[in-house]
């Protein structure tokens, strides 16, 4: 399933950075990254779930399990994370939290 995958923080380190997901469970999910990811260090990321107006958005927190180059000439690096927690956040929210990043 791809989806828009904002990520917000590596480690100690906030980002702002756009990707796309290629495959999402209960447990973590899988994305396409332009740039490698440090294994074994905390994520915090935020999916858009498309389809509804206004777009449902989940903040996760989790770590990377793997990051590994890709060779078929699509984005350079896959990365999975787990989903450890979750919140759903309304637009509102979403707002926000982007002010004070």
């Amino acid at each position: 399933m791809e989806l828009p995958l904002q990520i917000l923080q590596l480690g100690a380190d906030k980002v702002n950075r756009t990707e796309q997901t290629r495959d999402i469970s209960s447990g973590g999910v899988s994305f396409s990254s332009r740039e490698d990811v440090e294994v074994g260090g905390r994520i915090e990321y935020l999916i858009t779930l498309s389809g509804s107006n206004p777009p449902v958005r989940i903040r996760c927190l989790g770590k990377v399990l793997r990051s590994h180059r890709l060779g078929n000439g699509q984005a350079p690096f896959e990365v999975a994370v787990t989903m450890d927690r979750y919140q759903f956040m309304s637009p509102q929210e979403v707002e926000t939290f982007a002010a004070a990043s």
